[in-house]
């Protein structure tokens, strides 16, 4: 079993920054891709980033290219997001989730997900 556990969400303005934290215990995370999802009300859960086991790949979604950037420390059990130039349709809880596929996986094959962390970008 692993457990995840986000945080750094919060409220920033258009244009800001922020950094998630998936801290995971239970068993180390080097086994596994890493990937963070996001739920707006109303929405799908959708595909932000995900990274490979290694750290050397990742992978995401259109619409963050060029804005976010997944990381990893396999020393600290720890995953990151980092976002920048936040939108206000980047409003979301953003999940972190562990899985045993690969970077390109739907949320169906991630094994286990975090309780999210919500993000609100006012414009």
């Amino acid at each position: 079993q692993v457990q995840l556990v986000e945080s750094g969400g919060g409220l920033v303005q258009a244009g800001g920054s922020l950094r998630l934290s998936c801290a995971a215990s239970g068993r180390t995370i080097i086994t596994y891709v890493m990937g963070w999802f996001r739920q707006a009300p109303g929405k799908e859960r959708e595909f932000v980033a995900a990274i490979n086991r290694s750290g050397g790949s990742t992978f995401y979604a259109d619409s963050v290219k060029g804005r976010f950037t997944i990381s990893r420390n396999n020393a600290k059990n720890t995953v990151y997001l980092q976002m920048n130039n936040l939108k206000p349709e980047d409003t979301a809880v953003y999940y972190c989730a562990a899985g045993r596929s690969v970077v390109t996986a739907p949320p169906n094959l991630y094994d286990y997900w975090g309780q999210g962390t919500q993000v609100t970008v006012s414009s």
